[in-house]
Parts: C-alpha cells; sequence; structure tokens
C-alpha cells in the first residue's frame, strides 16, 4: 500500500513542538516523517497501523513512533471527539550531545526501538499523559525540561508494546556484542538463503550447542525461531508493500515450501497471509 511523506512543522532550532486536536477526524492518509512522533489519543476508537501491525483500539492511546515509520489511524466514529496531542522532534536528537552522556542512556535504547512503533499502557500511559498536557508551547525551559522527562518515563517504562516488526520498519538491533551482531547482519543479508545452525555457529568459532545457547542468553529467541520471525517479518513488509503473489513472497522471504510458510504465518497471525493482506489493505485506505 503506497504511503505517503507528511511534511511536519517543526523548525531547525526547534527541540521539539506540540500539536494539540479538537475533534480530530483522522482523514490522513498512510503516511510517514523524518521526525520522531509522540502521539497521545484521547477517546478513541477505530484502529491504529504501525509498519506491518494493525490492532482495534478503544479508549486512550499512546505511542512513540521513530523517523521513517508508516502510520495511520482510522476511527469508526463519523462525528469525532476525540483529542489528540502530538510531540515531534528531531531524528539528529539521538545523535545530539546531550544522548552521549550515560545518564541518557536509557531514551537512546527507547529512540532507538521506537522505530518499530512503541505503544504504553497504564500506568505510564495516564503519568505520561498528564505531563503532555501541561505542555502549552515549546517556547520556554521549562516545557524542555518537561519534554525530557517524558522521555526519561517512557526509556524506563514496563508497560510496552513493540509493535511492527524489525523488516518492515527497516530496524537493526543496535549495541550487541560483536558475535551477535554478525550473525544478525548475516541473516539480514541472506535470509533468502538456506541458512544452517552448524554454518553460524561456525563464523563465530563455537559449536553448535554452545552458539544456541549463546544466542538465546542474548537474545530470549532459539536461532531457528529468530530466522523463522525474520523471515515473516519480510513476509508482512511485502505483503503490505507490494502486489507479489503469495507464492512469490513466500520463496522471496526464503521459504522453501508453500506449506510450511502458510502453516508458520497462521501459528504466528492466526490468520492466512491472503486474509493479512486483504484486512491490512481495507484498514489503511477505508
Amino acid at each position: 500500500m503506497k504511503s505517503i511523506k507528511e511534511i511536519t512543522p517543526i523548525k531547525q532550532d526547534d527541540p521539539f513542538v506540540i500539536l494539540k486536536h479538537e475533534n480530530a477526524l483522522f482523514d490522513y492518509p498512510l503516511h510517514f516523517h523524518n521526525e520522531y512522533e509522540l502521539n497521545l489519543i484521547t477517546n478513541f476508537k477505530g484502529s491504529r497501523t504501525t509498519g506491518d501491525y494493525v490492532e482495534t483500539l478503544e479508549g486512550d492511546d499512546l505511542t512513540l513512533l521513530g523517523p521513517e515509520l508508516k502510520h495511520v489511524w482510522k476511527s469508526d466514529n463519523a462525528i469525532s471527539n476525540t483529542g489528540v496531542i502530538t510531540i515531534q522532534f528531531q531524528e539528529h536528537f539521538l545523535h545530539s550531545k546531550i544522548m552521549s552522556y550515560n545518564v541518557s542512556k536509557d531514551i537512546k535504547k527507547l529512540l532507538e526501538l521506537s522505530k518499530r512503533g512503541i505503544s504504553f499502557s497504564d500506568p505510564t500511559k495516564k503519568k505520561v499523559s498528564e505531563m503532555m498536557l501541561s505542555i502549552d508551547n515549546n517556547n520556554n525551559f521549562k516545557s524542555f525540561l518537561t519534554f525530557l522527562e517524558i522521555l526519561h518515563t517512557l526509556s524506563i517504562s514496563k508497560d510496552i508494546k513493540v509493535l511492527s516488526s524489525p523488516p518492515s520498519a527497516n530496524y537493526s538491533q543496535q549495541r550487541e556484542s560483536r558475535r551477535i551482531s554478525l550473525i544478525l547482519n548475516y541473516v539480514k543479508n541472506n535470509y533468502q538463503k538456506n541458512i544452517k545452525l552448524s554454518q553460524v555457529a561456525e563464523m563465530v568459532n563455537m559449536s553448535e550447542s554452545a552458539f544456541s545457547h549463546y544466542f538465546k542468553k542474548r537474545t530470549s529467541h532459539s536461532f531457528t525461531s529468530y530466522l523463522q520471525d525474520y523471515r515473516l517479518g519480510v513476509v508482512t513488509k511485502l505483503l503490505t508493500e507490494t502486489n507479489m503473489s503469495i507464492n512469490e513472497i513466500s520463496y522471496s522471504a526464503g521459504f522453501n515450501s508453500l506449506s510450511n510458510f502458510n502453516r508458520a504465518f497462521k501459528k504466528k497471525h492466526n490468520i492466512s497471509p491472503k486474509t493479512f493482506k486483504l484486512n491490512y489493505d481495507k484498514e489503511v485506505s477505508r
């Protein structure tokens, strides 16, 4: 599904910009932009699409979206009494001097992960909502301190859900060990091939059993499940961004059996690839 690039109102010398809307209609199509975006949506009923992840929502929604991540909200209500508060800040904030300090390490990790999209539940959602409501503009130092406090609160929160798959969000895990980074990059560049456990274990000079234990300890996934999840992420990216056939997508993502592919996809998403594509296209175009 085609998306459009949004030009945001933030200026080069602004630390952030805050936008507030009442009775939001959610008539903007699937889009992306170069900036980070924190959204608080209140009294909402409808759906949110983030990368390749579609979720039905009712109530309040708090999400942090990284640069270039496709997203759209669709309301079920023809007449809206939904409020939206949006804070946008520039992509280079992640690489600014303030992010190089040790006290900012949690915020830096948060911003890296936000490239996949993150939603927050209570009590974090309630606490951050109150802080966002307290910001009137971006023209004073107190507002800037509140902005930093919001990022810190989000960065230490346990009330999070990561949304889009890594391939769909063009996300690469940062700050991993040299061995894990080597393997993850190899998977990223060779997922279409027949990758064997013995092969990747040899790449890092470890036995298969030692590598399996090491990989699971560092990533919380077995190598086999990580590889399959990565391929399924490639699948959802192709389903949402191309008109390739299911068969073409299966082999392009590295599955050598259509039946195995369909089984793995249905186990992860509880629906078939065809139904997933139909539902996604329906959500972003309605």
